[in-house]
């Protein structure tokens, strides 16, 4: 299972990109951490993630 912000799923084996599509998130709005090390935007349609790997993604919010 691959682990996203404390949560499993079962996604492994997908691109960056296409675990972001499948939980909802826009790519423009995020900053993705794979196994600790931040991912770029240019390759999240080119880093792919495995069962045991731990994703942390946020989400930025405007406000004031």
């Amino acid at each position: 299972m691959l682990t996203i912000n404390g949560q499993e799923h079962d996604l492994g084996g997908k691109t960056v990109a296409e675990v972001l599509e499948a939980i909802g998130c826009s790519e423009q709005r995020v900053a993705v951490e794979l196994n600790e090390s931040i991912v770029p935007k240019a390759e999240y349609n080119s880093t792919v993630v495995y069962n045991g790997d731990h994703l942390e993604v946020v989400r930025f919010v405007g406000g004031g």
